[in-house]
């Protein structure tokens, strides 16, 4: 376990305590072994085990469910989500508005820095759920792009 050098009345001592079970220590003092009680309950140090949840991407609402849009579904269609909470400092697309793929939707401050929030998939503005200084939480719908 632990080594030690100890001098005493000039004479050099090497240490080391093998096992502490309770209240007894088995010591080997210079390749002599003994037995030592100690006054004093040793108590263990118990370090606190970590334990952290499982990493799912902010982004995602719901991680079990797939990304991709159902075979019977309209292609292009889906929502634009807020990445951050923040507040809505300007929306650069109308209801109608065709956008194409990293067009810039609107504008999120967040944490004091500005986010361009771009579409992520080509079609028309069929709504916008979120106005200029409306403040948004994480995965609040702000726009749906349908075709």
């Amino acid at each position: 376990m632990k080594k030690f050098k100890f001098t005493i009345n000039g004479n050099q001592y090497e240490t080391e305590i093998l096992t502490i079970e309770d209240n007894i220590a088995e010591i080997e003092i210079n390749g002599t072994l003994y037995k030592v009680e100690v006054d004093k309950e040793i108590k263990p140090v118990k370090t606190p085990k970590l334990v952290r949840p499982v990493a799912v991407p902010s982004t995602d609402s719901h991680p079990s469910v797939a990304k991709t849009s159902s075979p019977s579904g309209p292609k292009g269609t889906g929502s634009i989500k807020s990445p951050l909470p923040g507040v809505i400092l300007e929306v650069f697309v109308r209801e109608g508005d065709e956008v194409k793929m990293g067009q810039k939707l609107l504008l999120l401050e967040a944490m004091k820095m500005e986010n361009n929030i771009e579409a992520d998939k080509v079609g028309k503005v069929v709504s916008i759920l979120k106005n200029k200084g409306d403040s948004v939480m994480e995965g609040d719908v702000l726009i749906i792009i349908g075709e």
